[in-house]
């Protein structure tokens, strides 16, 4: 599929399709067919993102340090920094940095191991609990009224399709990795 088309509705006239279509003047014989898909992916991404975080800036949060109180939450029991990185796919340093934020602001408790000092365990604080459980509603919210531009047939063959590339990659972005 190029640009050009999108299943019969017409030329596209989204962001990337223009860039597309700016490669295929200067590239005509190159396969744009990924760049339409990522790039959609991506300029999603940050389109939500910016969106999104609204209800997170009315808290004084950012999106890395909701994560941190959103894995918290979800899991349902302590967590060292080392589970929190791997749960929110970011760094130690930035785990440890958004970490000592969110404890200073009464959101998250340290508890240090009983059998090893060098262990830390977290957990969320009653004020970090209600903070989440009222976040979360709005931002729902926020994503139905977002995806409410595709039918619910669409929606759940989009997540879907996300969730088989996901799973793929996942599986496999080491070894895509140069």
């Amino acid at each position: 599929m190029t640009a050009q088309t999108s299943g019969g509705d017409g030329p596209r006239t989204d962001t990337v399709a223009a860039v597309v279509r700016q490669w295929q003047t200067v590239h005509p014989g190159l396969d744009t067919g990924p760049m339409e898909i990522i790039g959609r992916i991506n300029r999603s991404a940050a389109l939500l993102q910016q969106a999104e975080d609204a209800p997170l800036r009315r808290a004084g949060l950012s999106r890395p340090e909701f994560d941190l109180l959103g894995a918290l939450r979800r899991t349902g029991h302590e967590l060292t920094p080392g589970d929190l990185a791997r749960e929110t796919f970011s760094s130690g340093a930035a785990v440890t940095k958004r970490l000592k934020q969110l404890t200073g602001r009464g959101l998250v408790e340290r508890r240090g191991d009983t059998r090893d000092r060098r262990v830390v365990h977290l957990r969320l604080t009653d004020a970090g609990r209600d903070l989440v459980d009222g976040i979360l509603p709005e931002q729902l919210a926020y994503e139905t009224a977002v995806l409410s531009v595709l039918d619910g047939g669409k929606q759940g063959e989009l997540a879907s399709l996300l969730g088989e590339l996901l799973t793929r990659l996942e599986g496999r972005l080491g070894a895509l990795r140069v």
